[in-house]
């Protein structure tokens, strides 16, 4: 058996109809029966009941289904560790980043450069934890650096730093002039907040939840800079990472420690466990964790 009839046989097992899974596989019906005969053939048992209406997986069929999945799985991986190696392995390197990390990554980067010049960065956001299991395991990504803490024994978790939210207001905002803002200060404030599925969001509604107080959501969005515009025009207040609001941003807006609650949030460095990374990319790594064990932030 070859690879070629394991996809043939997937397509069959999975459409469950000869015609559909011709379609789907862009070659005729017959030449597809024909494949699945010989596959039976030189298995030496059927693989699908045809004597009904509709086909079914014998327990032969069902047990080389379920192999069948992994091991074409795994030659697509294959395939592309060794185009990385071959072609890619010195040249190409893919992140998922999200905001809060603009202050230090091109630090990191910067001083990479100097000994791996020839290394070209795709530097993508991934947002939510969903999206970064998805990106991780489907190979779109090398490395994802994010705050969502990721329960997947497939991935390798690794915290770099902790960093602590901070209530952001409008310029001359009446609790401007607080040295610090309580959960009960801001409660009926218009809040903005990120959307379903990100970790900041689930902190901060239980810091609300414990403190006692309801939350007066009205906006909810998916990136910081939209959440400091609508600060800015007065439009509402909102929790954020203070190490965002580093740099330009800081003098467009107020921010203030929270009293009272620990609100905080780590940052990790992510990637797939059995990923073959190529050495510079390994050395990348490295440089990310080492940049924070010498506290250089």
């Amino acid at each position: 058996m070859d690879i070629k009839q394991l996809h043939y046989f997937i397509a069959v097992s999975e459409q469950m109809n000869f015609s559909k899974a011709a379609e789907r596989l862009h070659i005729s019906q017959p030449s597809l029966s024909n494949a699945i005969k010989k596959l039976e053939q030189e298995i030496g048992s059927p693989l699908l009941e045809r004597n009904t209406r509709n086909l079914q997986l014998t327990e032969a069929g069902e047990l080389l289904f379920e192999r069948a999945k992994v091991i074409v799985k795994n030659m697509e991986v294959l395939k592309i560790e060794m185009n990385e190696v071959i072609v890619h392995g010195t040249r190409d390197i893919t992140i998922g980043v999200m905001e809060s990390i603009k202050h230090w990554l091109p630090k990191v980067i910067a001083n990479y450069k100097k000994d791996y010049p020839q290394m070209k960065f795709h530097l993508v956001d991934i947002l939510g934890s969903k999206r970064v299991k998805k990106s991780l395991k489907s190979y779109k990504t090398h490395v994802i650096i994010t705050n969502q803490l990721m329960d997947d024994p497939e991935l390798e978790v690794q915290t770099l730093y902790e960093e602590r939210l901070v209530v952001v207001l409008p310029l001359h905002h009446p609790l401007a002039q607080k040295d610090t803002i309580t959960i009960s200060d801001i409660c009926e404030e218009p809040f903005i907040i990120s959307t379903e599925g990100f970790q900041t969001r689930r902190d901060i509604l239980t810091s609300f939840e414990q403190a006692g107080k309801s939350i007066n959501i009205q906006f909810e969005i998916e990136r910081f800079e939209t959440a400091v515009s609508l600060v800015r025009e007065h439009l509402g207040v909102t929790i954020l990472p203070e190490n965002y609001l580093q740099g330009p941003t800081a003098k467009t807006i107020v921010k203030k420690e929270i009293e009272g609650v620990n609100l905080n949030r780590h940052v990790y460095l992510v990637y797939l466990k059995n990923r073959h990374l190529p050495l510079a990319i390994r050395q990348l790594l490295k440089d990310i964790l080492q940049f924070f064990e010498n506290k250089t932030m």
